[in-house]
């Protein structure tokens, strides 16, 4: 009973943000209908799908559209591997240690306020306007939440839970692998996931600079030419990746850690 509830309760949730988004198609179809917006800032519904099978069918400026999703996608990839690589060993050393954390802290705590933009331009002088430029910005970009969420996470493990082991005769490998990961890892998949948002947004910044290719280059070349209809399309796009990629990650989480809360 308990059960067919909450199956219930989950259906009207989903109805609710099924029934959300067809307003806001009604919204934007009558008003691209009407013409209450300009069809330069607001272009109408069949106007955006019928760039969207052109850009299907011809591409955009000789690559196809599926060249530049996965462009995009594969710059976003690197980086976040690179930081699940770099960012989680060093949180829990941080999140275990003070005296390291006080060494990597104040590094990261200067450049993770800071605008992408505002350090690209070196990025580009070191690394080259290439593909390294671009992979380094986006790292860069998760690598601070994620870290940041690491060492929170392994400095909320009781200590009296590590002590335990200790004591039973764990070694610190032991205490690391079992139980400080473990324990810390519900709140390093939620930084992922902050991580990942935040190094999307900066996607469009990576392909700003000397590209030729990628969804977010797209994008912001055709806003030059006014052609807000494929803008549209590339940002429909983008949008439906990230929740994609996003509802994956909550789907893991529900599985893996469904006893928080509980």
């Amino acid at each position: 009973m308990k059960k067919m509830l909450t199956g219930i309760k989950s259906f009207k949730v989903k109805g609710i943000s099924f029934l959300s988004i067809l307003v806001l198609l009604l919204i934007w179809t009558i008003s691209s209908t009407f013409k209450w917006v300009d069809p330069i800032f607001l272009p109408a519904p069949q106007s955006v799908w019928h760039s969207f099978i052109s850009l299907i069918v011809e591409g955009y400026k000789g690559t196809s559209l599926a060249t530049h999703v996965s462009t995009s996608l594969y710059r976003l990839f690197v980086a976040l591997l690179l930081a699940l690589f770099t960012a989680i060993p060093l949180g829990i050393i941080c999140g275990y240690s003070k005296y390291i954390l006080a060494i990597f802290d104040p590094i990261i705590e200067f450049y993770r306020p800071l605008p992408p933009l505002a350090y690209y331009a070196l990025l580009v002088l070191w690394l080259g306007i290439d593909e390294g430029s671009k992979v380094a910005l986006l790292f860069l970009s998760a690598f601070a939440p994620l870290f940041i969420a690491t060492v929170a996470g392994v400095q909320r493990v009781p200590q009296d839970r590590i002590n335990g082991a200790l004591t039973l005769g764990a070694s610190k490998l032991n205490v690391f692998v079992n139980i400080i990961l473990p324990s810390a890892l519900p709140d390093i998949v939620t930084g992922l996931r902050t991580s990942i948002g935040i190094t999307y947004a900066t996607l469009v910044a990576a392909e700003m600079v000397a590209a030729t290719s990628g969804i977010g280059w797209m994008v912001l070349d055709t806003s030059k030419y006014m052609r807000s209809d494929i803008v549209f399309v590339g940002i429909i796009i983008m949008g439906l990746i990230a929740i994609f990629i996003d509802n994956i990650i909550r789907f893991y989480q529900r599985i893996a850690f469904s006893w928080i809360g509980k």
